[in-house]
């Protein structure tokens, strides 16, 4: 029988690694019925919390983690497939985990290097700001990919950042559609309360509405509800259904990613709407499903492999101590396609 670890713990309780590192470490931010539910478990199964020790014998030492918070995401199909094969070029194991969307990765980050010997760390996706005494915590070089940071001035030495100006970005796509004449612009947004991209799309969204002296309205901003998987065409879908029985007036949608845009576009075309012609659509992050749907869908293409090859790069200078730790920043590009038009008279 092989050997329990924490992911088969908060696979079995049906929770994330980092609440079962809470409720082992007897953390106060835990539900007292999850925890005891966790520590269950554990007493059932007989495994041995901290068993750095073993793991250290078993995994080579020439290792890199790589956290995907979204990995449902195919955005992220791309980026991991240029981050393994650069990864093995250099001779490296790879320890790939998926982070819930719920779930804080750099907690569950300190329990891994906890497990695994670990020489660096990728984070793709997650949030835009971390607690400075978690970050202190990481002993190891890491880089945060594809999602930018807001403490770059502050950590520009203890770690790297590559992504797009998410907020710069969203302004230019938001601005686009306003030239094309649109005025009521719809946006489908990951919840407020997330600090992640779409927080940073949806400033960019508001920002370009200031500039043109329009109002916001807040009816236009639909906000997605789902922890576990936001960026889901299912999640585009309902969305947008419940918005059109409000019957609220829009032109225009923005989808600040592309899976969504996908369930936009299908409850439009449910509802009895052309696209252009009726309603104008727009995505985030240029994935090869928005050149396949019909009608194509205009979006922000990001530099997926420029960004992957020198997150890995990056990393493995940092390691070697052939660089110190940057903060580098891709432009995105704005791509036209079928789904957006002059708005109906």
């Amino acid at each position: 029988m092989e050997e329990m670890t924490i992911k088969d713990i908060a696979k079995k309780c049906g929770v994330g690694v980092s609440t079962v590192s809470r409720a082992i470490n007897n953390h106060p931010d835990i539900n007292p019925e999850t925890k005891k539910l966790v520590m269950d478990v554990i007493k059932e199964t007989g495994y041995v919390p901290n068993n750095s020790a073993r793991n250290l014998k078993r995994v080579d030492a020439k290792c890199i983690a790589v956290l995907i918070k979204g990995i449902t995401n195919p955005f992220f199909s791309s980026v991991i497939q240029v981050i393994e094969a650069e990864v093995q070029r250099e001779k490296y194991a790879m320890v790939m985990q998926h982070v819930e969307a719920y779930e804080n990765e750099l907690e569950v980050a300190l329990e891994l290097i906890k497990e695994k010997r670990l020489r660096g760390i990728i984070f793709l996706g997650g949030s835009y700001y971390h607690d400075a005494k978690q970050l202190d915590k990481l002993n190891v070089p890491f880089v945060f990919s594809t999602i930018g940071t807001v403490q770059e001035k502050e950590k520009v030495k203890t770690y790297s950042n590559i992504a797009v100006d998410d907020r710069v970005e969203s302004r230019k796509m938001v601005d686009y559609l306003l030239d094309l004449g649109h005025r009521r612009i719809a946006i489908v947004v990951e919840g407020k309360e997330a600090e992640s991209v779409g927080q940073l799309r949806l400033e960019g969204y508001r920002e370009a509405l200031r500039a043109r002296g329009i109002e916001e309205d807040e009816k236009l901003i639909l906000e997605v509800k789902d922890k576990v998987d936001p960026y889901s065409m299912e999640n585009g879908y309902r969305i947008m259904k419940e918005f059109l029985a409000t019957g609220t007036e829009f032109t225009a949608v923005f989808a600040i990613a592309d899976f969504l845009a996908v369930g936009v576009c299908r409850a439009l075309y449910e509802a009895g709407l052309r696209i252009p012609e009726d309603v104008s659509v727009a995505g985030y992050d240029g994935i090869p499903i928005g050149r396949f749907i019909s009608p194509q869908l205009t979006t922000i293409c990001q530099p997926v492999e420029a960004m992957a090859e020198k997150t890995v790069k990056l990393l493995f200078d940092v390691i070697e101590h052939k660089a110190e730790h940057e903060h580098i920043t891709f432009p995105a590009e704005l791509i036209v396609r079928e789904s957006t038009g002059i708005p109906k008279a």
